[in-house]
């Protein structure tokens, strides 16, 4: 009695080890630990990363005089009185309010994450599942991918900007003072520091689930493994564990996003259709601009959102296909012990049910399967249906209060838009009838 107790406590304080377990990435991978440091530089450089006083005085410090002082001073005192013609002041004004609001919502937001568990914690580098040797390279390559979705939406959106700074020079300072230099590198300049701390909230959001994507992925090669269901029980619930920290985190901070990108695109409809002067393309194509970045950063997080729930829910019918599978592929002498509806153990079906006289001593070399090996298959096939029920029963994905956000809120949310869109239109848009 005392041995079986004491193999119950082995078993009980075997069953408490952590299946992840933290791994030093600095010691294993120079390389990934490379792109991490470069990623760390780049968010510190843009001051998200406001881990002391000093790092986060300096970081809103540069918001203010960047992204809010500088713009407001040339708006004010720096255009020239010819500018009041085309609305160029009023419409820089609006826009230049939400673009800050979007700034300090990615700052805010991205900064306290990052302040709160650090780089590697906040992209779960450190624990990766156990397996952090088969994602190495991947994560490198995802990192890298940070950088390329930045530079393919900010740069051609930065040489539109500067050949509308230019037009608009040209317009506003036709004889060539010291404005004509200063004021366009100064609203550049503005420019693309907020726009770059927006588009770098919306592309660390969409790392993160793609560094978790790479988990849901491969969760159909841990199955290939003969492991106890129990493991991939609990390798489950670590990816919804994961998958739910990252709602908690990010669930603010797509919801101001989605509201002011709306407010943004409602403001930018209103003054283009319902203005009744003239719009050119040096009062007009900043909207163009302002929307055009606004909708990419939204779009970044929605598809990053969607992609990472529609990986979590795929996982039921990876498991019921695996169950299926595993089960038709059993040994036939482990399928004789099948209970039927009443509970009774029914015959193997290769066996006739009639037999003859003479075909009664062939039955006794026929190898009838034990009761071990009939509870051992009936245990095994009721846990695997044990965890493709509990798997149907938590599909996962990434929520917003509750709410799943997949493709179907994806196209509510989508259609709601176009209806006030369309509302908008038939306030502003109105056609006289002779």
């Amino acid at each position: 009695m005392s041995v079986s107790h004491q193999q119950t406590e082995t078993n009980n304080s075997t069953r408490q080890i952590p299946l992840i377990e933290p791994v030093p990435v600095d010691e294993k991978d120079p390389h990934l630990s490379k792109c991490l440091n470069r990623l760390e530089t780049f968010l510190r450089l843009f001051g998200f990363c406001q881990d002391s006083c000093l790092s986060f005085s300096l970081s809103w410090i540069l918001f203010l005089v960047m992204g809010v002082a500088v713009p407001v001073f040339i708006i004010h005192f720096a255009y020239c009185s010819n500018c009041e013609k085309y609305e160029i002041k009023r419409f820089e004004l609006e826009i230049l309010a939400f673009q800050c609001l979007a700034a300090a919502v990615s700052l805010i937001c991205i900064s306290h994450n990052l302040r709160k568990y650090g780089v590697r914690r906040f992209l779960f580098v450190d624990r990766c599942h156990g397996h952090m040797a088969q994602f190495r390279e991947e994560y490198a390559n995802n990192i890298h991918g940070f950088f390329r979705l930045l530079a393919m939406w900010v740069l051609p959106c930065f040489l539109v900007k500067v050949i509308r700074e230019v037009a608009c020079t040209l317009l506003t300072h036709p004889d060539l003072r010291w404005q004509a230099v200063t004021v366009p590198i100064g609203l550049i300049a503005s420019w693309a520091y907020s726009t770059t701390v927006f588009l770098s909230g919306c592309a660390l959001f969409n790392l993160v689930c793609n560094l978790q994507v790479i988990h849901f992925q491969s969760y159909g090669n841990l199955l290939e493994r003969d492991l106890d269901v129990s493991v991939y029980i609990e390798e489950h619930i670590h990816l919804t564990h994961y998958l739910s920290k990252i709602s908690h985190r990010f669930r603010i901070y797509l919801v101001l996003g989605l509201l002011l990108v709306t407010a943004s695109q409602f403001m930018a409809l209103v003054e283009t259709t319902g203005n009744r002067r003239i719009i050119t393309f040096v009062n007009a194509v900043d909207f163009a601009v302002s929307s055009l970045t606004e909708l990419v950063g939204i779009i970044i997080c929605l598809h990053a959102a969607a992609k990472i729930t529609s990986r979590a829910q795929a996982i039921a019918a990876i498991v019921t296909k695996w169950n299926a599978i595993v089960t038709c592929n059993a040994n036939d002498t482990s399928q004789v012990g099948l209970t039927n509806s009443s509970g009774n153990l029914d015959p193997d079906p290769s066996l006739p049910i009639m037999y003859a006289e003479s075909d009664l001593e062939a039955v006794d070399y026929v190898p009838m399967p034990t009761d071990t090996q009939l509870a051992s298959y009936m245990s095994l096939y009721q846990k695997r249906q044990a965890f493709v029920s509990y798997i149907q029963s938590n599909p996962g994905g990434f929520t917003v209060f509750g709410w799943v956000m997949d493709r179907a809120l994806i196209n509510t949310v989508f259609f709601v838009q176009m209806s006030l869109v369309l509302f908008v239109l038939g306030k502003t848009i109105t056609i006289t009838i002779k």
